[in-house]
């Protein structure tokens, strides 16, 4: 099982694997090779916000299996450099929809439920369709047009004929 492994390392400038430093109020964490959790302090979203929502895309978007362990409570918080009740609230609040799984003693895993990925996938769409029909009113669209635009957004997913 993958564990917590460190903060991003400082790389030579100009090298294929630099990273950029944007400030010191964001803070990232390699769990392994593709998946990266980033905390930030200008976020105007609460901290553990952030991280449930991180969570939740991982596991939705298939990075996180289930059954896969995820790290410690302390250990989150050490390497995000945020207190352990903001880690602890964002896994009782994952835990509490099912998300996640403590076991005692043995740690805190991603949930074995067969639907967990759609779910939160249903979920992300659902997020961002209410984020479309906002923004849609705020630009004075009517429905018509609204529905023409994520029908044409459709269409460009489509593969060719």
């Amino acid at each position: 099982m993958d564990k917590l492994i460190g903060t991003a390392p400082a790389r030579t400038p100009g090298s294929a694997a630099s990273l950029a430093l944007i400030t010191s109020t964001v803070h990232s964490v390699y769990i392994d090779m593709n998946t990266l959790l980033t905390i930030s302090q200008a976020d105007g979203r609460p901290m553990y916000l952030q991280i449930m929502e991180q969570i939740r895309h991982h596991i939705a978007a298939g990075n996180w299996t289930p059954g896969r362990e995820i790290p410690s409570i302390r250990a989150l918080a050490a390497e995000l450099r945020v207190s352990v009740i903001t880690v602890k609230r964002a896994y009782s609040d994952l835990e509490h929809e099912g998300v996640i799984v403590t076991r005692q003693g043995r740690g805190t895993f991603v949930s074995e439920s067969a639907k967990l990925g759609e779910n939160l996938q249903l979920r992300e769409l659902t997020e961002h369709l209410d984020a479309a029909a906002t923004l849609a009113r705020r630009l004075g669209l009517s429905d018509k047009e609204l529905h023409d635009k994520l029908t044409a957004a459709q269409r460009k997913q489509e593969p060719s004929a």
